[in-house]
């Protein structure tokens, strides 16, 4: 049995940190993305093979994963000739399918029992499976909605408050029968959402949902990519750091060095080869990534700063995110609500603040 994982977008949404770093590999503490979906898939002990459909930048993603355990997951990089669509990208793979197939959006994070998901599927022998979840705003959101025998029967694009009948939204994990593929183009862009699914039920085909109650995230914004690492921290997603805890509530790399009359709130995370100088301030939720360096006085606090970033001395970061090897220099104020890119360089006494807020 094979799985794919859609990881061929750009991530527009989470510029700038993916102009050099593929969405499907941006750092969850310390581990690339794509090791929290391995993990989900190896529920499955069927699947012997996972796809991984890319098409931007492919070589990092390809990198990465080759430095990272699969879990005795076999892995194979099918890069698309020019971006196909979520719909698109299953047809390229098909010819390497031969049974039901396990399918995940790239920007999807959630405990999901994928194994009970199955099931259902083999039970009403369904062409396809979609997986929603709940949400406490189903205005802001494209519409799911089912029968009483858990049948898909509508796709609603941002309703009316008025006309909401549901409050299930689309959670971007499938089970597909490749005997359906035939109605996909190939080499063409496709969507299985907007086009793929309605033809499932335009034609009365066996078309079941799953309701997921358990935690979901779709880490495709600054905001949500922020939330899901206090969400792990909080307890609300079963993956903890893999660091050595620190107490309930403290992630430390064994080889940090801590200078005298640092303030440590937890929850935070430090990574490996960090330096946090006298006096500073990790606040709550501080996420700091391999080989920073944290200034003397300086304060962090429910930010992620990725790997190899210095802080100068009495800067201040807060709600923030940070790229790799940004250089911030002595008494700057960031954020809230900042992201800053790759190598950016905040000069000293600057404050950056409060532009419009991440969604």
């Amino acid at each position: 049995m094979k799985a794919i994982i859609l990881a061929g977008g750009q991530a527009i949404r989470l510029r700038p940190l993916t102009v050099n770093t593929p969405k499907a590999i941006v750092p969850i503490f310390n581990r690339p993305f794509l090791s929290y979906q391995f993990d989900l898939l190896k529920q499955v002990k069927e699947i012997d093979e996972v796809i991984l459909s890319l098409n931007y930048q492919p070589d990092k993603i390809e990198t990465v994963v080759e430095q990272t355990t699969t879990e005795g997951l076999k892995v194979r990089y099918l890069v698309e000739p020019k971006p196909l669509g979520t719909g698109g990208a299953v047809k390229y793979a098909e010819s390497y399918l031969d049974d039901s197939v396990i399918v995940l959006n790239g920007d999807v994070l959630t405990q999901i029992d994928l194994n009970a998901v199955l099931e259902i599927h083999r039970e009403r022998r369904a062409s396809a499976t979609i997986v929603l979840t709940p949400v406490a705003n189903p205005s802001a959101y494209g519409l799911v909605e089912t029968d009483s025998d858990g049948n898909v029967r509508k796709f609603i694009e941002k309703p009316d408050p008025n006309l909401i009948t549901c409050n299930t939204i689309n959670a971007g994990v499938y089970i597909l029968e490749p005997s359906t593929f035939d109605r996909i183009p190939k080499d063409t862009m496709w969507s299985i959402e907007r086009s793929y699914f309605p033809s499932l039920v335009n034609r009365r085909e066996t078309f079941i949902a799953y309701i997921n109650d358990d935690y979901w995230i779709d880490i495709g914004t600054p905001a949500k990519y922020k939330k899901v690492h206090r969400d792990i921290m909080d307890g609300k997603y079963r993956a903890l750091p893999q660091l050595k805890t620190q107490g309930s509530l403290a992630w430390l790399a064994p080889n940090v060095r801590v200078e005298s009359g640092v303030k440590l709130e937890g929850p935070y995370f430090i990574d490996r080869d960090c330096v946090i100088r006298k006096q500073a301030h990790l606040r709550p939720y501080a996420v700091i990534g391999h080989g920073c360096t944290i200034g003397e006085d300086a304060q962090v606090g429910d930010s992620v700063i990725w790997p190899n970033t210095t802080i100068g001395q009495n800067s201040r970061v807060s709600n923030s995110l940070l790229g790799r090897k940004c250089r911030i220099g002595h008494s700057v104020t960031i954020g809230p609500d900042l992201v800053l890119g790759d190598e950016s360089v905040v000069t000293d006494y600057s404050r950056i603040e409060r532009p419009a807020p991440m969604t």
